[in-house]
């Protein structure tokens, strides 16, 4: 037994009826719209013009084209040329046996010398002048001798005559007219001229475009050519060509086109051999040519191929001058006419957007001598509304019962089909069978119906989703009475805004205060700000919520093992670190925390940095580690110099390795060495400066610091001061103590020999600092690699990239400078500090006036991939040495 389809319910059928009418309406709308502006035409013109350029067929290979180009205007001269160089060129291709000559150029005016009229006007009156005495000597012979000399002069003068005669001499030269076209209530105020009239059709109010005035060529020139035809492009509604109109009716003639006349001539056909068929097309000997009703062909454009243009183009002066042998075009097809910029006019067509009329004239000629035509059979136009229909049917019957998934591939499906068949038949078929617009109502109306369902949707969507709130709400509430926090804020915080969640949530933030979750209950009073819920009581809790989450946790987890103690802002008393209270962490690293301290007995201010040494060692490595912090930490004391923070005490307590130092106010110059937020030059310079004295300072007391980078140089903008921190992993450099073979430091600023493991000297910090210089100069790293193997191998092997390249108003002095900072090897780098300071003060003071250590500029960019910067916290903008927070931080 079959399955069966359920039922559709009553409340889909009123759906598909609905969807249905609005289908048809959608449809008739359309299809209206398009008979009344054929805004879809334009669309199908393009389609045409893309599926012709992907025929096959290849143009005739016996049509050439010469070219008056821009070439040839250059070594012939200006446009007009003498008529007497066409002239040249008519004989040249006549005598090499040219099948056809076809020009262009419209000869309607008489082009002759200024002189010829004076010569003539001389010759006249030659026999009533009075004799010089000079051509007495002559005897009487004089006026005989002078009238052929000046007859002589006339031929050579007379442009027009020359060119005329070489037409004649041809036999085988068409020469274009014009035709004004439309319809015209009367006859014309001129017939045509006999000479015209030998190429006309009989038979000619039957067939062609009409037309209601002419221009002809001059009467010596139609009389001397073999024959003349008009040259009138027929334009689309976009103003391109596609259409050629074989034949203009104008005084009861039909006038052939050139392209007609020309393949006739070809052919050997006369004019009793073109035979029209009114209503259909013409017969071109035994070959029939289907047209419209106005006696128009729709030919192949031939797109170029392999980047050559589809025939044969030769410039007209290297025919003329001899460099290309006139032979190559015996038995041929010549076209002669201008391509040259400003000379004539230029049509767009499927192939080009610019063709000249002789490349147009190529075209349509090979169409019609190969029979290459884009034909639009009679079945088309039945074929075209039946599509209609059945896509109407479609969107009123089908769609509307299909999902919207299903739907959509079947439309797609549809859309595409209808256009590849367009194309299909048109590239390889000479088929055009437009079906752009019943595609373009298929997409209009598949959309409309989408919208349609679409906004349905959502109707129920949001009834839904009210709904979902709801439960959401109940759900968080049964979870909070389950004593579940977490959870039920996940649930509460899913539902919209409404005064009973207000309440809902001001009530599970109190729960999580009396859980003295104190930053979850923060979490929750900020989503009830952004929510709108704005009071004072509301920020007042939040502010309360945010110092109670600032509780600072000495001890009791896996950074910080032992006792616990607590700081609030509700009066417990604060730890105690040593001798130090702590007030507030300052932020965390990968083995540490920083945190702000005061010394109660003088009010000092410290910044402590804490290193828990029990949860990364043990047994005898512990005791080494303890052992190597404090001796670091007493020779980093030593050091008293005004650009290097001072360390005023270090200790342990509660397992806790800390040092403490002096407090700085701004930050370090992590922001100001990105793109876009990089300080003037003349405040980097400074800057490098007091940081190479500082290091120039440490190095003579035998301290490397083994870590010189932007995060561990602090900068204060207000008063310009430079403070080099955490000396914390420097170690003195003691020949029979130094290990080889560890490595310290951040990557992308370490020296070549530090990445080997090498000892090390104060010149391994100078490298750190061209680094560091180059970075706040340039806003990038002279050295960059996509893993961490890759970067260690450029730092070792590759040279450092050109400063100069992203920075290019820098001096070519400071450029030097960074280059000898980063050489490979430490002797090729400055030997000292001080001698480094020199240098920049050198460049510094050559700079001109106007830079100060504070302007900066406003952006942002990525930092250095392979920094291990510690986390600030979001609620100070005092700042202490963020970066590596131990002598052991790698």
């Amino acid at each position: 037994m079959s399955p069966t389809l359920p039922l559709p319910t009553p409340r889909k059928k009123r759906r598909i009826f609905s969807d249905a009418l609005l289908a048809i309406g959608i449809a008739l709308g359309v299809i209206l719209v398009q008979a009344g502006t054929r805004l879809f035409t334009g669309l199908e013109l393009q389609l045409y013009d893309t599926a012709i350029s992907l025929t096959p067929r290849l143009p005739s290979d016996r049509i050439a084209v010469i070219a008056i180009d821009d070439t040839s205007i250059a070594n012939i001269g200006r446009w007009p040329w003498p008529r007497e160089v066409h002239a040249r060129l008519i004989d040249q291709l006549s005598a090499a046996g040219a099948k056809t000559i076809a020009h262009t150029a419209f000869f309607f005016e008489p082009q002759t010398d200024r002189g010829l009229e004076s010569l003539r006007a001389l010759r006249d009156t030659l026999g009533d002048a009075p004799r010089p005495v000079a051509l007495n000597d002559l005897g009487p012979n004089a006026d005989r001798y002078l009238r052929d000399y000046i007859n002589a002069a006339e031929q050579r003068l007379d442009s027009d005559a020359v060119l005329a005669s070489s037409m004649r001499a041809s036999g085988r030269v068409v020469i274009p007219s014009l035709f004004t076209l439309g319809d015209a209530p009367g006859r014309p105020d001129a017939p045509l001229p006999g000479f015209a009239r030998r190429s006309t059709l009989p038979d000619g109010a039957s067939l062609g475009m009409p037309a209601t005035a002419t221009q002809q060529p001059m009467a010596m020139f139609g009389d001397a050519a073999q024959a003349v035809a008009h040259l009138n492009p027929a334009l689309d509604v976009d103003g391109a060509v596609r259409a050629e109109p074989l034949l203009v009716r104008f005084d009861g003639e039909a006038v052939p086109s050139m392209a007609l006349t020309v393949a006739a001539i070809t052919l050997n056909l006369n004019r009793e051999d073109v035979k029209l068929m009114p209503g259909e097309g013409l017969m071109l000997g035994a070959r029939r040519i289907e047209t419209d009703p106005q006696g128009r062909v729709l030919p192949q454009y031939y797109p170029p191929r392999n980047g050559k243009p589809a025939f044969s183009t030769d410039a007209f002066y290297d025919v003329i001058a001899g460099k290309i042998p006139a032979s190559k075009y015996k038995d041929k097809v010549v076209i002669i006419g201008a391509t040259a910029a400003g000379v004539g006019t230029f049509f767009k067509t499927p192939v080009s957007a610019a063709l000249s009329p002789a490349e147009m004239l190529a075209h349509t000629t090979s169409s019609l001598l190969q029979n290459h035509f884009i034909a639009s059979p009679g079945w088309s136009r039945g074929a075209v509304p039946a599509v209609l229909v059945l896509l109407v049917a479609y969107l009123a019957l089908v769609l509307p019962r299909l999902s919207a998934a299903r739907g959509a591939w079947v439309s797609l499906s549809l859309f595409l089909g209808m256009v590849g068949l367009e194309v299909f038949l048109l590239a390889h078929e000479a088929l055009w069978l437009p079906l752009v617009f019943p595609a373009a109502l298929l997409l209009i109306g598949h959309l409309a119906l989408v919208t349609r369902r679409f906004g349905a949707t959502e109707s129920r969507k949001l009834s839904s989703e009210a709904e979902s709130a709801e439960t959401n709400r109940q759900m968080g509430l049964s979870l909070q009475s389950q004593g579940q926090l977490d959870m039920a804020f996940d649930r509460l915080r899913r539902v919209p805004h409404s005064e009973s969640l207000m309440e809902n949530l001001r009530g599970l933030a109190l729960d999580f205060e009396r859980k003295r979750q104190f930053a979850k209950a923060e979490t929750v009073y900020a989503h009830m700000l952004q929510m709108g819920g704005a009071d004072g009581d509301l920020q007042r809790r939040l502010n309360r919520a945010r110092d109670m989450s600032q509780a600072v946790m000495l001890g009791g987890n896996a950074s910080h093992p032992g006792g616990t103690l607590l700081l609030t802002g509700d009066g417990i008393e604060k730890p105690m670190l040593g001798r130090y209270q702590i007030e507030r962490e300052l932020g965390k690293g990968a083995m540490g925390v920083v945190y702000q301290g005061r010394d109660p007995k003088i009010g000092r201010v410290v910044a402590i940095k804490t290193l828990a040494l029990s949860a990364e060692f043990d047994g005898h490595e512990l005791q080494d580690a303890r052992e190597r912090f404090f001796r670091e930490a007493e020779t980093a004391g030593r050091l008293q110099h005004p650009n290097i923070v001072t360390i005023f005490d270090a200790g342990e307590e509660h397992d806790l390795a800390f040092i403490a130092m002096e407090f700085l106010n701004g930050q370090d110059l992590v922001v100001h060495a990105r793109p876009g937020q990089l300080l003037p030059m003349a405040a980097v310079l400074e800057i490098g400066i007091q940081v190479a004295q500082a290091l120039d300072y440490a190095h003579r007391h035998q301290v490397i610091h083994r870590d010189i980078k932007p995060g561990n140089i602090m900068f204060d903008a207000v008063t310009a001061a430079v403070k080099v921190t955490d000396f914390g992993i420097a170690r003195v450099t003691d020949a029979n103590r130094t290990k080889t073979g560890t490595i310290l430091g951040t990557p992308s600023f370490m020296s070549p020999e530090q990445l080997a493991g090498r000892r090390l000297d104060g010149r391994s910090d100078l490298y750190s600092l061209g680094v560091t210089l180059y970075q706040l100069l340039t806003g990038t790293l002279p050295f960059r690699g996509d893993s961490l193997s890759a970067l260690m191998y450029d730092i070792a092997n590759s040279p450092p990239l050109n400063p100069l390249l992203a920075r290019p108003d820098m001096p070519q002095a400071m450029a030097d400078i960074l280059e000898r900072t980063l050489s490979k090897a430490p002797e090729d780098r400055y030997a000292t500090g001080e001698a480094l300071a020199t240098e920049l003060h050198r460049v510094a003071s050559a700079l001109p006036e106007g830079g100060d250590m504070t302007g900066v500029q406003q952006s942002s960019a990525g930092d250095d991939p392979y920094e291990a910067t510690l986390v600030r916290s979001p609620r100070t903008s005092e700042v202490n040495s963020t970066n590596n927070t131990g002598p052991l931080a790698i």
